[in-house]
Formats: C-alpha cells, structure tokens, sequence
C-alpha cells in the first residue's frame, strides 16, 4: 500500500480558530514559515513533539481556548478604574471588566460606603430637627421661668402691674441681703481663688507621694452636696462639736470657745470649703499645659521659686483662674442650703429672702420680684463665666496652651 504523505502547505498548515475569537498564543499566522514559525522549526518525534493535529469533528470546532481568553475577559483600556468589587463572589483579575448583566455576575451597584443622597431627606429643612429639644427645654425649664416672670407682675389684687418690683425693691430687707449675699460671694471667691491657687500649685510642680490620688479625691468631691459639707463642720466646730468638747475637757470650762458658724464667717468658711475645688479643677487643667522647660530655664538663671510663680505660672493660669473664679461667684450668690444648714439666722442672703417671703409670709408676687433679680444677676455672671471660658478654648493652629 501506498504511503501517504501530507502535503505541506499555508492551507493546510494554518491553524484553524473561530471567527471573532483572538488566535491561540503560540500559534503561527496563516502563511507563516521559516525557522520561527514554519514547520522546520517543531521536532521530528519523540516527548519533545508537537502535539498532533485533531481530526474529525472536533477538529472543526477549532482549538481550545486558553485559560483567561475569550470575549468574556477580554482586556479593556482603562478597565483599572471600572474594576468594582462585589460582595459574595470572587474579585476578577487585574484589568478585567466583567459583563454587567451577564450569567452570575450582577450589575454593579453603588460604591460601599459612599452614602447615598436621597431628595427626601435634602428637602427637610434643619430647623425641623431642633424643634424636639427646644421644645423639651422649653417644657421644662423655660416654662417654669415665665411662670415666676408672670407672677410678679401680677399681684393678688388681680390686673398686671409693676407695682411689686418698686415696693419690693425699696424694703430695707431687700437692701440687707442684697449687700449680704453680693460680699459673701466676692469674699467666698476671693478665698476659693487663693485657697485654690495655692493648692493646685503644690499638687502640680510639688512630687509627693499620693498626688494623683488628691487629684481624683478632688474629682470626687465636686459630687457632694453643700449641705454635706455644713454638717461636716458643725461636728467640728459646733457647740457641741469635737473641737469645743476636747476644750472643755482639757480646761474644765462649761463651753468652748468655738461659736463662729451662726455668724457670716461661718457661712463664708463653708462656702470657701465647698468651692474651692471648683477652681482648682481648671487650675489643675492649665498647669499641665505648662512647659517644665521654661520652669527649668527660669531656675536655671536664678531665678527664685516666688519670680518663677509670679512671671511664668501664673500669667498661664489666670484665664482658668478667672474662668474658675466665675463659676463660683454665681454658685455663691444662689447658694441655700449652706446658709440654711448653718442655722445663721441673722444672715439673709437673696435665696433665704426668696424662702421667707413664699413660705413664712405667703408673699409669693414679692418672692417671685427678688427671683427675677436673683436670675438677671446670675445671668449676667454667667455671661462673662462663659466669655472667659472662651478664651481658654483649643486653637485651631495646634495644642492647647492658656493665653494670659
């Protein structure tokens, strides 16, 4: 039998591939030859041949795509930044875009964690969201403070009239504690600042042992009520209190010498004990804004202890100081329960004149007069508390430093 022979030619040499797909890697263009594409360059046989042609009908589909070809993955320019991630389902290699729509890949969606902008919620005005807390506020503090306003222009005859504030304003015992409460507030805020100053410089620039600890008990003690601290006192220095029992028990006399807390000066001793710690809290939080190197440097060039304190301390500390100082001023004017606890009968400041007239004398319309001077005064104060605590605010160019 005859052998046959394949004839070598472009037609029959070509690979044979699908139109529209792109041709096999590796594979040589129609009419190719030579030693790098032509049939000269496969080997003869052996484990190192060429594979063999396939022949019959699945020589007709043509050959096999290679893995990562074909129109599904195929290569688009700027596809790097289309590429978006989908949750559930494997990322597709690097500049590859699939399909939208296609089988098993769904369409993209929008980029997670960009929120989404809806007309609904842009066309709300703002002012729809304050009305809740203003009007919670409102309802519980603001009403009770046009209440007392109303009532002291209305007096028990009936109508509305002004009346109440000249005949209120004009009684001697207004006068009284008007001047009692405004120079036990100074004097009590004079001491607390002193006091304070002095003990937030020690607990500072002072290492001894248990500091932090005094730090927090200060903390801590801004959480107790004024009349603690009055009954605390009066176990000591009352008339029957230890100091005045251990005097008579050393010296045989029928009462101690301690009966200063009816007086104003007992009522200013509790008070500088009770808020002192209200200034030494911002104190505490200016020092430690303090650089030690310039504490280092002033002693460094002999200067003393008092000089360092005088020039480099305290001109950081005296918006906190004043800022402290304040807050305690308008807490002394309205302080009661201090005044009360003492049993000072012959001290009446406005809150005690408040007390009298509502409850002892029923004369709520002159209650409610000194009320409303007593807020228009705190409000005041308060006002210049936080203009103060401004100027200690952050600054927006970097840390925290207190300015003078």
């Amino acid at each position: 039998m005859a052998e046959l022979k394949r004839t070598p030619g472009p037609e029959r040499d070509a690979p044979l591939r699908t139109p529209g797909l792109p041709p096999r890697p590796g594979s040589a263009p129609a009419g190719a030859t030579g030693p790098e594409h032509g049939p000269e360059s496969a080997p003869a046989g052996g484990l190192g041949s060429a594979p063999r042609q396939r022949s019959g009908p699945a020589a007709d589909r043509g050959p096999e795509p290679a893995p990562g070809s074909g129109p599904e993955s195929a290569p688009v320019p700027g596809a790097e930044a289309a590429d978006v991630s989908v949750p559930g389902r494997r990322a597709p290699a690097r500049g590859v875009v699939d399909a939208p729509g296609a089988a098993g890949y769904p369409a993209p969606g929008p980029v997670p964690g960009k929120p989404r902008r809806t007309a609904r919620w842009r066309s709300v005005p703002a002012w729809i969201y304050a009305l809740p807390p203003v009007a919670a506020l409102g309802l519980v503090f603001l009403y009770p403070l046009a209440l007392v306003g109303w009532q002291s222009v209305s007096p028990d005859g009936g109508g509305h009239s002004v009346a109440a504030y000249g005949d209120v304003l004009g009684e001697a015992s207004f006068r009284e504690a008007l001047g009692n409460t405004v120079v036990i507030a100074v004097a009590a805020t004079v001491g607390c600042l002193v006091l304070g100053f002095v003990l937030a410089l020690v607990i500072a620039f002072v290492p001894f042992p248990g500091a932090k600890a005094v730090g927090r008990f200060i903390d801590i003690f801004l959480a107790f009520p004024s009349f603690l601290i009055t009954l605390a006192l009066l176990f000591l220095y009352g008339t029957v209190g230890m100091a005045n029992g251990l005097w008579t028990d050393v010296t045989g006399a029928v009462s101690g010498p301690f009966d200063f807390l009816h007086t104003p000066y007992g009522v200013l001793l509790a008070e500088i004990t009770y808020f002192t710690p209200f200034v030494m809290r911002p104190l505490l939080a200016a020092f430690s804004q303090v650089e030690t190197g310039q504490l280092e440097v002033a002693a460094s060039l002999g200067a003393r202890p008092a000089r360092i304190v005088r020039q480099v301390i305290l001109p950081e500390a005296l918006p906190a100081l004043a800022a402290g100082g304040s807050l305690v001023l308008v807490m002394c004017l309205n302080e009661f329960g201090i005044v009360l606890f003492t049993g000072a009968k012959d001290v009446t400041t406005l809150p005690m004149l408040v007390y009298s007239k509502a409850i002892l004398d029923g004369d709520y319309t002159g209650a409610c007069v000194v009320a409303v001077v007593s807020v228009a005064l705190s409000a005041a104060l308060y006002g210049l508390y936080r203009v103060l605590v401004a100027r200690t605010a952050p600054t927006a160019g970097g840390p925290r430093r207190a300015r003078a």
